[in-house]
């Protein structure tokens, strides 16, 4: 009795023994990764502390031409690349089922039949040549067996490896999101440039035809002074030549307004056809002024900040799920069914009634290299993105900083701008005069008259800017997806 005593507490220690090095052996390695810096200036150069900010604003009530809103409502439907997104957000929502079932019980349902014949001189042959199954009756040959059953296993989840991963698959699916709002974002900007790139085009080409006709009375009017000898016929050369210029320019506005259009027919997901688009008023059209607010909003209306948030902080949890991977595993498989060697008798119980329970313990002892490389793995791609999440913040900002000055020098360049085709506009007619009655070189007409058409193709051109500009700061402080 005392040997047997003994014999049970020796077993006890050495199975504390083997439990207490696996726990000490499955110590995982700690580094250390440095908080995120979400840190940013209160306010931009030169602004406020107002807190209104026009990101907040629905994008249908920014943009004013209803032109435009057409299209954008119909890119948010047929766009392919938005579709193909949301076709990866669905993906990642379907991980979080995945990670979810995981660290639940897996039960399944067998059935089997087999027919086995073994060897008389064998341990098997002499046991099935020596016993019957009951009185009188000895083992069929060959022998079959027929089972069905329920079996079971569960990872008990005691180091929340499971329930982590299944939190960052969350946080992916978040992330996710917000990469699907940062892509309507940018295409509903993409969609308003090239609208404005197009309305600017149908007024450059208008400049362009109406500037050949008054090139062309210049050509005809120094043709006759060529006949009246009061002007060479490099005078009509020279004019000529400018005619076939702004001819040619005309052609390639023309192909350019032809790319444009279906550029925004590609984002509305449609083959080629004509853009609706009111252009006559493109260049007394206002520019609405922008509320950039402070800086720490860009934190909540930045799509991409967000994004960069919840993929950092998945990036953690992922650090924790192979951390665990150190630690060792818990499992339970379970199993209840029954079995014969003839179906008939598959319901005799508890004759065919089988069973069973099996607990394990298993951690890693030898060769723990994979894990750890895991391990470093994680915790670099924490870092990574750590970096990436202060990288998103920094170039928000950036972004805002530099088209607030955008807008600002935008505005003084178009006020300079409408001063100097005022006065060229002037000095095209007085030229004229002053050529027709010889007091002035036709060198001094041509000049003017490309000058006049260079300013009125700027003016186009920063107005245009200013509407882009405007667009890039909406979407640089955090709008146009909502």
């Amino acid at each position: 009795m005392n040997n047997f005593k003994k014999h049970i507490k020796i077993r006890k220690r050495f199975v504390i023994g083997v439990l207490t090095i696996l726990f000490l052996y499955s110590c995982a390695p700690t580094r250390i990764v440095r908080a995120e810096n979400k840190t940013v200036p209160e306010q931009y150069k030169s602004q406020s502390e107002d807190t209104t900010n026009t990101a907040n604003m629905q994008w249908k009530d920014f943009f004013k031409d209803p032109n435009l809103v057409a299209l954008i409502d119909s890119a948010l439907v047929n766009n392919q690349e938005l579709n193909i997104m949301l076709q990866q957000v669905d993906i990642a929502k379907n991980e979080i089922k995945a990670k979810k079932g995981e660290y639940l019980p897996f039960v399944g349902v067998y059935a089997g039949a087999e027919v086995e014949k073994v060897g008389e001189y064998t341990r098997s042959g002499a046991v099935e040549k020596h016993l019957n199954i009951r009185e009188g009756e000895e083992f069929p040959e060959p022998l079959t067996n027929f089972s069905v059953g329920l079996s079971a296993s569960w990872e008990l989840d005691v180091w929340k490896k499971l329930r982590n991963g299944k939190k960052a698959a969350v946080l992916e699916y978040l992330a996710t999101i917000e990469g699907q709002h940062f892509m309507v974002t940018q295409l509903v900007t993409e969609i308003a440039s090239s609208y404005y790139e197009l309305m600017a085009l149908d007024n450059q080409l208008e400049i362009i035809e109406e500037n050949l006709e008054i090139q062309q009375q210049a050509l005809k009017m120094v043709k006759l002074q060529k006949e009246a000898a009061r002007a060479t016929l490099l005078a009509v050369r020279r004019f000529e030549a400018d005619v076939y210029k702004n001819q040619s320019s005309k052609f390639k506005i023309q192909q350019k307004i032809v790319e444009t259009e279906n550029l925004i027919n590609f984002l509305v997901g449609r083959y080629p056809q004509t853009i609706t688009r009111s252009s006559s008023n493109f260049i007394t059209k206002t520019v609405d002024s922008i509320s950039a607010g402070i800086p720490a909003q860009l934190l909540a209306n930045r799509t991409d900040i967000r994004q960069a948030e919840y993929e950092l902080s998945a990036s953690k949890l992922n650090v924790s799920v192979a951390k665990a991977n150190f630690y060792p595993s818990i499992g339970l498989k379970a199993g209840v069914g029954l079995e014969a060697f003839k179906p008939k008798f598959l319901t005799s119980t508890p004759e065919s009634l089988l069973y069973n329970l099996v607990g394990d313990i298993v951690a890693p002892l030898i060769n723990r290299n994979a894990i750890k490389a895991e391990y470093k793995n994680a915790t670099d791609q924490q870092l990574q993105a750590l970096f990436e999440y202060e990288k998103t913040i920094l170039n928000a900002f950036i972004e805002v900083t530099n088209q607030l000055s955008n807008v600002d020098n935008l505005k003084k360049s178009y006020q300079l701008k409408e001063d100097q085709v005022q006065a060229l506009a002037e000095s095209i007619d007085l030229s004229l005069r002053l050529f027709r009655s010889a007091r002035a070189e036709y060198t001094e007409v041509l000049l003017t008259q490309r000058e006049a058409l260079d300013s009125k193709i700027e003016i186009i051109e920063t107005k245009r800017d200013q509407l882009l500009a405007n667009v890039k700061l909406y979407q640089a402080l955090g709008g146009g997806w909502n």
